[in-house]
């Protein structure tokens, strides 16, 4: 292995304010790579974290004969989380299946508001 020696300019007695460092070892740049994917990873995972909480919508539906109205909540991916468009569409596709068509989605929500709806869907709490 070489090595480079490192010197310094500077009057005797007196501390060196410039150093020529001519070759840098490579276990340093190694470790300013490590350091960089650690902070990269940290910064991802804080924000990852805060992407994945869980996200509700409560929706108004209908079936016509007879003629029958019903209130519902459910849980939605965490990918259309936030996008109104792709939530309408995901729950009237889940809520077709039990015969039902989508009125309106009332709002989106996160784990706080489950409880206080709970009593007001009955049957239909996270049933699709």
């Amino acid at each position: 292995m070489q090595c480079y020696r490192i010197t310094a300019r500077a009057k005797p007695g007196r501390v060196p304010l410039l150093l020529n460092i001519t070759w840098v070892p490579p276990y340093v740049s190694g470790m300013m790579k490590t350091l960089a994917y650690i902070t990269a990873l940290s910064i991802g995972l804080a924000f990852a974290g805060q992407a994945s909480a869980a996200c509700y919508a409560d929706y108004k539906a209908k079936k016509t004969s007879p003629l029958t109205l019903s209130y519902g909540v459910v849980k939605l991916p965490d990918s259309i989380c936030g996008k109104p468009g792709k939530i309408k569409k995901n729950i009237a596709k889940r809520i077709k299946v039990g015969g039902w068509s989508l009125l309106n989605v009332v709002s989106e929500f996160g784990p706080e508001g489950l409880a206080q709806r709970q009593s007001s869907a009955g049957s239909y709490y996270l049933k699709f």
